[in-house]
């Protein structure tokens, strides 16, 4: 069974970066696209970055366009989430999960972790 392991969140003012890390054990990571997804207090959990299992491939939210980037390293069984310029509403916890198969269509397919809090406030 693939187990991911998010971490990397933090506090950070608008207009700063975080690197989130999706750390994978138990299955290999090539196998699977993977998503990062997000989630604020009373709404729904939001994908907002997805890269297919070889990394040729990667899908961002329109809320997220041009400050985010994903990407992943196989050999280090780690995919990334690099978020520039974050704003208040970037605020909430993320967290990362496989899709069924190698490509991003379809919906989280594993189990879901804690996360990591991401909080953007002056």
């Amino acid at each position: 069974q693939l187990q991911l392991v998010e971490s990397g969140g933090g506090l950070v003012r608008p207009g700063g970066s975080l690197r989130l890390s999706c750390a994978a054990s138990g299955l290999p990571l090539d196998q699977y696209a993977i998503g990062w997804f997000r989630q604020v207090p009373g709404k729904e959990r939001e994908e907002v970055a997805c890269i297919s299992s070889s990394g040729g491939r990667t899908n961002i939210a329109d809320s997220a366009k041009g400050r985010f980037t994903i990407f992943r390293d196989n050999a280090k069984s780690t995919v990334y989430l690099q978020m520039n310029m974050l704003k208040p509403e970037d605020t909430a916890v993320y967290y990362c999960n496989r899709k069924g198969g190698s490509s991003c269509l379809g919906v989280a397919f594993g189990s879901w972790g804690q996360g990591t809090q991401v909080t953007v406030s002056s």
